[in-house]
């Protein structure tokens, strides 16, 4: 019975380290693989910053056209600027009109 108890010992010295270590690579593992692991806010940080890009543009984008809104004003609203618009975005013309496309430079 002596080598029984000398397992049972030593199986009870190895049990408390082991799971100790299995607790320890569990925590380990979702620090980094987790839903709040590094990995997680690596690609988050990514998707924010993509964000912060496509913000910027739209708002640039608003700026344009609340300024050409602005144009539109009647107390500043500029006649030959609103025909000339209005011919260029409808292909409107009159009778003694001729319209030539020219090719577009890149």
């Amino acid at each position: 019975m002596t080598a029984l108890n000398e397992l049972k010992r030593r199986s009870r010295q190895i049990t408390l380290p082991a799971l100790g270590a299995c607790v320890l690579a569990y925590f380990a593992y979702h620090t980094v693989q987790g839903d709040h692991g590094l990995l997680s806010l690596m690609r988050l940080s990514n998707e924010v910053e993509r964000a912060r890009v496509a913000l910027n543009h739209l708002q640039s984008d608003r700026e344009v056209l609340e300024r050409r809104v602005g144009l539109l004003d009647r107390r500043s609203l500029d006649l030959d600027m609103l025909e000339e618009r209005l011919r260029l975005d409808l292909h409107k013309l009159r009778d003694n009109e001729v319209i030539i496309f020219l090719p577009t430079q890149s």
